[in-house]
């Protein structure tokens, strides 16, 4: 087995194992109110590294900045793939562990060396086109994007109002990323809102995880053999050409993570932007230019990272990390949010003062792991784009409840925003309100991307021509 190999070095004899210790659960409804709470007292009963409980498997939880970086950047130490995983080989693992799902879909997040490599660059390569706005690819969609969240402000204004009460969560940034994955996957149309249901359902290990996995898992299968069979100006056919050795099983589990991190945590990047600048002063928001949105995105992420907690490393051998001796085959969960509070220490305002320190944060990970190149550019640029757009629609938007009342959800993984409710007024001089030509039936046919929690229900017809739905 992949752990059974010579050790360099071994734990010394009496020291504590993962399982031999006492510990708590980490997901608790103090943990859903306050996780930056529960982080702090867990450092200082244990120091950077402590043993916690994962809806009933034991894991070591890295705290510490160093510590997390240490994990993600030592790759020979440290692996991805759930094959070093003891638990999972010797059966101790609960049946039907929910998390457990997504680890065994075997694609490019959990290879290692070689076939890493291999997956990572075809990635790299098919993404390449669409990075930025400087290319054909990319500037089309930069302008999906911005005609999207025209035509959703638009209904809006035609629904509710110039001035009114609205959930950004629901009526802008979820059916917004479905728009952006339906065009740049090449969705065919009957897919859509079910499926991101089934993304979200897996990620947040509910009863329903084991399912909903198989389900996305299939549906995206079913886009590779589409794509292959009608090629396109999109991503899924861009990695068919860059690697015409894919299967459709193969491309349909790359195309299974894309999404993940397309719709849930690209997702969660706009909401956590937009409140870090709805609860900013005026005239940070009056005054945002494409700099400054690249700076605020920055900061959302250091204090709010969407990727809380990063998946799962293996340890490839005995190593001291922290306090305690981790074994070979031990899990080792990676918190980004609680390393990043060591860099916050001063308070966040120093922090947003400081190019160097938000530039610091984790939300693309780091090491032979993070996102490829152009994966960060891409997400980026949808990200600045969704936000920038906002702000020219809106003259006032404020938050409708207190910053510390706004409900969160805080998976094992994920922790994004349920709702974003504010208060707002649109610009009368917005280009998406009351512009000629736009049909009469338009707010009707939006009316059906009203979404509620978890639970999208999306017009199967797509948005506008300019988005490509």
């Amino acid at each position: 087995m992949c752990f059974g190999m010579e050790m360099i070095t071994s734990a010394p004899a009496g020291s504590p194992t993962l399982e031999s210790l006492r510990v708590e659960p980490l997901l608790t409804p103090e943990f859903d109110a306050d996780p930056i709470r529960v982080y702090e007292r867990l450092r200082r009963t244990y120091g950077p590294v402590a043993p916690v409980g994962l809806m009933g498997v034991p894991v070591w939880l890295v705290l510490g900045y160093g510590e997390v970086l240490d994990v993600l950047r030592n790759e020979s130490t440290w692996r991805r793939d759930v094959q070093y995983w003891r638990a999972r080989a010797y059966g101790q693992l609960p049946p039907d562990w929910p998390l457990l799902a997504g680890y065994e879909v075997r694609q490019t997040m959990f290879m290692d060396d070689k076939e890493h490599r291999h997956a990572r660059q075809t990635h790299n390569e098919a993404l390449h086109p669409f990075r930025d706005g400087n290319t054909a690819q990319g500037w089309e969609i930069r302008t999906a994007v911005a005609r999207c969240t025209d035509d959703l402000v638009a209904a809006l204004a035609a629904e509710s109002g110039h001035v009114g009460y609205t959930d950004l969560c629901a009526r802008y940034s979820r059916p917004l990323l479905l728009m952006v994955t339906t065009k740049l996957f090449g969705f065919p149309s009957e897919l859509g809102d079910e499926l991101v249901h089934d993304l979200w359902l897996m990620l947040d290990g509910g009863p329903g995880a084991d399912p909903a996995a198989g389900r996305a898992l299939a549906a995206m299968t079913r886009v590779a053999a589409h794509r292959r069979e009608r090629p396109a100006d999109d991503l899924t056919s861009y990695m068919l050409l860059t690697d015409p050795g894919l299967s459709d099983e193969e491309l349909g589990r790359e195309l299974f993570m894309n999404a993940v991190y397309l719709n849930d945590i690209t997702n969660t990047m706009v909401l956590n932007t937009l409140l870090e600048v709805l609860v900013g002063n005026a005239s940070v928001r009056r005054t945002l230019s494409t700099g400054q949105l690249e700076e605020t995105l920055n900061r959302a992420v250091l204090i709010n990272p969407p990727a809380a907690n990063m998946p799962f490393r293996f340890a490839s051998r005995d190593v001291r990390l922290g306090n305690f001796w981790i074994r070979a085959g031990d899990v080792a969960l990676p918190s980004a949010a609680a390393a990043h509070q060591e860099l916050m220490v001063a308070g966040p305002d120093q922090v947003a003062e400081s190019m160097v320190s938000t530039r610091a944060h984790l939300g693309w990970g780091a090491g032979p792991h993070q996102c490829p190149s152009a994966a960060r550019e891409l997400g980026s640029m949808i990200v600045t784009t969704a936000v920038g757009r906002f702000f020219e629609h809106f003259d006032r938007a404020e938050l409708a409840v207190p910053p510390d009342r706004l409900p969160w959800r805080s998976g094992p993984m994920v922790r994004g925003l349920r709702q974003l409710p504010v208060h707002y007024e649109l610009s009368r001089n917005s280009a998406a309100v009351g512009r000629p030509g736009r049909p009469s039936d338009r707010a009707g046919t939006w009316h059906r991307w009203r979404l509620r929690p978890y639970r999208p229900r999306v017009s199967r017809g797509g948005c506008s021509r300019h988005c490509g739905g």
